[in-house]
């Protein structure tokens, strides 16, 4: 978007910020950003709706409330939903209609999504509706704001959506909490509704006609979820370029390939960006380019020679930047579709205020949302298996130039521990189980769309399916970064102790992870330093190091 409505705020700024930061949500300038910060950072933000979306919001009352009293139909006001909207009710029925609505959608299944995606499906939806045309009032939609400004949260199951009529069966969950129906989170805790509003001074809605249908018919839950992948996504991206950085200069790699007169004989423009990246964060290592091309060329032999070095580095090296250069372009280009899909109108019917109308569409259709994340979860995978073939050869002492077997420790001759201990054997494993599973998991979803709720819904987007596949995928990929990335900390140390053959960008990468994870200088569990290599990766502590050390 154009426009950010938190363009001046950042999470290093906010850390030492006095109070909540005022956020106001108008329906056309909510970024990616913006989602991932105010669901990630509960509290910082204190989310209202704009004046000028309460005048629109009203206007669309005005005129859906002039229809009703015209005794003209209109679906899902004085109708009923899908295949029975040829079945009119009397306006006096209009309020229990919604009601009823809510109630048979609650049929969720499986797990309960985690609080980041809630959060981040409450202020798209509120931000959906603060466009104005959907018929529902302004105090609605504050009270969605006002549940996630106090931490009380829907208890949203995860699959029961095909997506379209949207996401019609998690967003019931989010229209019984502002009903007082059910149980919530509250703080964290689990709680009643309407007992958690009540202590929050808020008082449930008695929805009016439309509003039922204006909450649950929308793209906001698999938005919510695209959102959080595409921001993770950019910063394993990032990672990836650093580890292939971190694994040339481990390996004693050839700088060049990275050079930019290669990339800009082909000029894609992701490629190009991982390349500039990587050839950054080796630093130091660019001006011996010429002399390491020379050395391995070495002297002119007329019958033949072997090389003691190869000339070009393996694939998962060398072609590094045309496999993370994908997954750049990829988030840009799904950044800019989830972007328009956050504020868009993507419920029906619609209400043309300027023409007097009510229309009814297909908004709710989460093809874009659908066809991003299949092609991001696709992307990722690829990544995640180029950092699993990049530890195979640092652990593998046919192919890692000189480290040691599975990265054990250098052990003196004759020491009781050589030939005890496996170093990064099971790590390496386990990258291999990860990377597998995230490759298994990139079967597009957007392809089994089923005919649905009597073959009204004859042609679905399945995106919900998707955009869960794609937070899969992110997460077991950052965990196979952090394994390649203590796996080069190893490698570094073995190079030099301390990692002192590093360039400062690199040194500082590093630095951060040997804070949480030491050298492995025996065998020892290592599931914990995962995880919490995997969280640096995750929150951008890793990316701002390494950019703190380029400023520098």
């Amino acid at each position: 978007m154009d426009e950010s409505i938190l363009s001046n705020s950042s999470s290093m700024e906010l850390s030492s910020h006095s109070g909540p930061v005022e956020v106001v949500v108008d329906g056309c300038n909510l970024s990616i950003n913006d989602v991932v910060l105010v669901a990630r950072m509960p509290g910082a933000f204190h989310v209202t709706l704009s004046r000028k979306s309460e005048q629109l919001m009203n206007q669309s009352v005005e005129l859906k409330e002039k229809v009703i009293e015209d005794g003209l139909p209109i679906y899902g006001v004085t109708s009923g939903f899908g295949d029975s909207s040829t079945r009119k009710v009397h306006d006096d029925k209009a309020e229990d209609l919604q009601s009823n609505l809510i109630k048979f959608l609650s049929c969720g299944i499986g797990p309960v999504a985690d609080a980041d995606p809630i959060r981040a499906t409450m202020i798209i939806r509120a931000n959906c509706l603060a466009r104005g045309y959907s018929g529902i009032r302004p105090e609605v939609v504050q009270l969605l704001l006002e549940c996630l400004n106090c931490e009380i949260l829907p208890l949203i199951p995860e699959r029961g959506s095909v997506g379209a009529s949207g996401d019609l069966v998690p967003l019931s969950y989010v229209a019984a909490l502002l009903t007082g129906i059910g149980d919530v989170l509250e703080k964290g805790e689990r709680a009643d509704a309407r007992a958690a509003l009540a202590r929050a001074d808020l008082e449930p809605a008695v929805l009016r006609p439309k509003e039922g249908l204006a909450l649950v018919n929308g793209t906001s839950f698999m938005s919510g979820f695209a959102a959080l992948a595409i921001h993770d996504a950019s910063e394993l991206a990032f990672a990836a370029d650093l580890c292939t950085a971190l694994a040339s200069r481990t390996l004693k790699g050839n700088p060049d390939h990275f050079d930019s007169f290669i990339f800009d004989q082909k000029p894609h423009i992701g490629t190009r960006r991982s390349a500039d990246t990587i050839r950054v964060l080796l630093d130091d290592m660019n001006n011996d380019a010429m002399l390491l091309q020379k050395s391995r060329v070495g002297v002119v032999d007329s019958v033949y020679r072997d090389l003691e070095d190869p000339l070009q580095d393996k694939y998962s090296i060398r072609c590094a930047p045309h496999v993370i250069g994908v997954l750049h372009e990829t988030i840009d280009w799904a950044e800019g579709l989830i972007e328009v899909e956050m504020n868009s109108c993507n419920d029906n019917p619609l209400f043309d205020t300027s023409a007097g109308m009510v229309r009814s569409g297909g908004n709710f259709y989460g093809g874009h949302v659908g066809q991003a994340m299949d092609s991001l979860k696709t992307a990722v995978a690829s990544v995640g298996d180029l950092l699993d073939r990049q530890l195979e050869l640092i652990v593998d002492e046919k192919f890692n130039n000189g480290l040691t077997p599975n990265l054990i420790p250098r052990f003196e001759h004759g020491s009781w521990n050589m030939g005890l201990h496996h170093g990064f054997k099971g790590m390496q494993l386990v990258a291999s189980s990860l990377t597998a599973e995230a490759l298994k998991s990139t079967m597009p979803a957007t392809v089994f769309s089923r005919s649905t709720e009597c073959h009204n819904q004859d042609k679905v987007s399945m995106a919900n399916i998707a955009a869960r596949d794609a937070r899969t995928v992110v997460e077991l990929v950052q965990q196979v970064c952090a394994i390649h990335l203590l796996g080069l900390a190893q490698a570094a140390d073995l190079r030099c102790p301390g990692g002192g053959t590093l360039s400062r960008p690199l040194k500082s990468c590093y630095d951060l992870i040997r804070s949480v994870s030491p050298m492995l200088e025996y065998d020892r569990p290592l599931d914990e330093d995962i995880q919490l290599v995997a969280e640096l990766v995750a929150s951008g502590d890793i990316r701002r190091a390494v950019e703190a050390a380029l400023e520098h």
